[in-house]
């Protein structure tokens, strides 16, 4: 048995909608707002700040849905790989700026 990313995983959704369906709705509430029309943020830049957060939380399924979703909103190729990049950019900043509060931690260890 594979527990890796499978597109087909996501029908499971369907279970956790009908055990928690109000918990369900304010989450799809959220979800909604990355495809949302009319804000000063363009679709097309929402889904490549989604698909760069889903970068740094290694989602797969907000990666398959927001590459996706990126290229429907016109994205090009290119676009994609820089936002990839800025978020490796931002997650490797914080690697080194933790590097930095655990020297601190250390410093002030007893």
């Amino acid at each position: 048995m594979s527990h890796y990313h499978d597109s087909e995983d996501l029908k499971r959704l369907r279970d956790i909608r009908e055990v928690a369906p109000e918990d369900f709705k304010g989450f799809a509430a959220l979800d909604a707002i990355v495809r949302r029309e009319g804000g000063a943020i363009p679709v097309k830049y929402r889904e490549l700040i989604a698909l760069a957060v889903a970068c740094t939380t290694q989602c797969p399924y907000c990666l398959d849905a927001h590459t996706r979703g990126a290229k429907r909103a016109g994205a090009t190729r290119q676009e994609v790989a820089e936002a990839a990049m800025l978020a490796a950019a931002l997650r490797a900043g914080a690697a080194a700026t933790h590097g930095a509060l655990a020297m601190k931690l250390f410093d002030q260890a007893q």
